[in-house]
């Protein structure tokens, strides 16, 4: 069996698609990879890093400002969309896959499209609580999409073939277990809470964060372990320098990035954080009481509604960026983890929540698809 992968951009794209492949690749051990992505992002390192074949087509975005660098922006995209469709031709031709798949990111919408013009079968995944253009505009050419949560069937063109499928995981975020987890890093009998704006970091909650650490570090009730993103690690400890902040014996931690994360999440009593897809998938997979604090600075605001996905559940407590003050962060920590009820409420119906063998579900379909076409 050939299969042809597309998605790309962030990792929330690429790691279920890495995911999928890995499950496929258990079902089907002589099954054929090839994955498509776009010049230039970040799937050239991560999929070929992975193991498996790529190829690369020259796409762009288009910009939803209309002014005079937005217009020249999409008429340079407009063109490189024409463009590839003569690259996803001969892609399509030589690879000869059998089932095509795509999880998101614009670099899915010319090879897809493509495929199904020709009549290949295609499936989508899409991560995030709101589906991405991309996927609206492919979905009713797809044979199955696959949805993280059913707040996004509504959100798909009407008679969309969906299906509930859950984000596949990263291994690790199942297997930890908590006492054990808090043992190895150190932890004493406090509350811990695990903060953190993404690798790369958020300039808004790491403003935020440093007032909220000097607080905590005088009032000890809670351990708190925060990630600053590598590029603002520095600045981010003068300015807990400049504020005061008596971190020594306090049990607070600040790191640039944290790269044993199953473990520090098993640990956690309450996490503090971002709220894109695979995030909000692994509080879940974890059992994790959560503060989220969606991005407003990505597509048609869907960390909001992948937020929006945890509150309705009972799992989380969101905060947009426009309502965030220092004293409103951390009264709300404060109040949260002072109250265990709370805490284990929220973690139970965290818990309850989760889709823990989603690769499993999106390979079933992937199975009734192929079923299908004979």
């Amino acid at each position: 069996m050939r299969v042809l992968l597309s998605g790309g951009g962030t990792a929330g794209h690429i790691n279920p698609a890495l995911a999928i492949a890995s499950k496929l690749s258990e079902r089907y051990p002589d099954c054929e990879f090839l994955f498509v992505g776009a010049n230039g992002r970040m799937e050239t390192e991560l999929v070929p890093k992975a193991g498996y074949p790529f190829k690369s087509i020259t796409v762009k975005g288009f910009s939803r400002k209309l002014t005079p660098k937005g217009i020249a922006h999409n008429l340079s995209a407009a063109y490189h969309a024409v463009a590839s469709g003569q690259d996803c031709s001969r892609i399509l031709k030589e690879f000869k896959p059998d089932l095509c798949i795509g999880t998101g990111g614009y670099v899915c919408g010319p090879i897809l499209r493509k495929a199904a013009q020709k009549g290949i079968p295609v499936v989508l995944h899409e991560s995030n609580a709101f589906p991405g253009v991309t996927v609206k505009m492919l979905a009713k050419a797809a044979k199955v999409v696959c949805v993280a949560t059913e707040e996004a069937i509504p959100r798909l063109p009407e008679g969309t073939n969906a299906v509930v499928t859950g984000n596949p995981l990263r291994d690790g975020f199942l297997n930890f277990d908590k006492t054990t987890a808090r043992a190895e890093l150190g932890l004493d009998e406090r509350p811990f809470v695990l903060s953190l704006g993404g690798s790369l970091g958020a300039l808004k909650i790491n403003e935020l964060m440093a007032q909220v650490l000097t607080r905590a570090a005088d009032d000890r009730a809670v351990c708190h372990l925060h990630a600053t993103g590598k590029a603002e690690y520095d600045e981010f400890m003068e300015k807990l320098a400049a504020n005061g902040a008596a971190l020594a014996d306090s049990g607070i931690e600040v790191r640039p990035y944290i790269d044993d994360m199953p473990r520090c999440m098993a640990a956690a009593d309450l996490v503090v954080c971002r709220c894109g897809a695979m995030t909000t998938t692994e509080l879940l997979a974890a059992g994790k009481p959560s503060v989220l604090i969606p991005s407003p600075n990505v597509a048609e605001n869907h960390q909001f509604y992948n937020a929006q996905a945890l509150v309705h559940k009972g799992a989380a407590v969101c905060i947009e960026e426009k309502d965030l003050t220092a004293d409103g962060l951390f009264e709300t920590i404060r109040a949260l983890t002072a109250d265990p009820a709370k805490l284990f409420s929220m973690a139970q119906n965290a818990k309850n929540a989760a889709i823990t063998d989603a690769a499993d579900r999106i390979a079933d379909v992937i199975d009734e698809v192929l079923s299908a076409r004979g």
